[in-house]
């Protein structure tokens, strides 16, 4: 398969898996078989097992005896989860612009802010592939930047919560238009955050990367009540 293709297969079943579970679908509890799935989803192995890699990253999906098990969790949880990430990352950007960073580190990050600006294309579009590899790559060098291993150990820990990662998207055709003017403020937020750290406020740095977080917050809120209704969270 070539490179391309299978990229955007892995991409593909790892936003179908991820609808899958947050719908309750697969429910919690529920074992994944590699087979099965590539038949449901139409693509080969390959990539429905990076895509269950990729959740069980991102804290989606349990290993265990071989395979991947979906992980049981409450909705309210992933928010408290969510919540605690905007708390870290405020406080990395604030000790990264009140401990002077490195130099070579921030242009590093600037660096990551234009990559993500590359990846909003022409007429509204979004390489959403592009745009989740730097995302997650600014959120790691943000923490990196703070200048403290304890923060960035944290972090690391959270990120592992059920969508609680940086790049936890839900991205499909259903909302597609709304999930654009998120990313739209999201990127401007990345730029907001850079420029807080290297004029060294940090003060403004940690309320945009809280902010930041709230609204990885706000859309996921709004998926789960389009699909499951106004009651979801506090369920499972």
């Amino acid at each position: 398969m070539p490179e391309a293709a299978a990229t955007t297969h892995a991409t593909r079943a790892l936003i179908e898996l991820r609808r899958r579970i947050i719908s309750g679908e697969l429910a919690g509890g529920q074992r994944l078989y590699e087979v099965p799935l590539a038949e449901t989803l139409q693509i080969s192995r390959t990539p429905v097992r990076e895509a269950m890699a990729r959740l069980a990253e991102e804290g989606l999906l349990d290993r265990g005896g071989g395979g991947y098990v979906v992980r049981t969790f409450l909705l309210a949880d992933v928010v408290d989860a969510m919540e605690l990430r905007g708390v870290l990352e405020g406080t990395a950007a604030r000790f990264a612009a009140e401990r002077d960073p490195v130099p070579e580190r921030l242009d590093g990050i600037r660096g990551i802010v234009t990559e993500l600006d590359a990846s909003f294309l022409p007429e509204s579009g979004v390489d959403f592939e592009a745009y989740s590899d730097a995302n997650t790559r600014f959120h790691l060098a943000l923490a990196a930047l703070s200048g403290s291993r304890v923060i960035e150990r944290e972090l690391e820990r959270v990120w592992r919560l059920p969508f609680a990662a940086p790049s936890a998207f839900l991205p499909d055709k259903e909302y597609f238009v709304s999930h654009r003017r998120s990313l739209d403020i999201a990127q401007a937020q990345h730029r907001a955050i850079v420029d807080a750290i290297a004029a060294r406020e940090g003060a403004r740095a940690e309320h945009i990367a809280r902010e930041h977080a709230r609204r990885a917050r706000s859309d996921l809120e709004y998926v789960v009540r389009q699909r499951l209704g106004s009651d979801a969270f506090g369920k499972r």
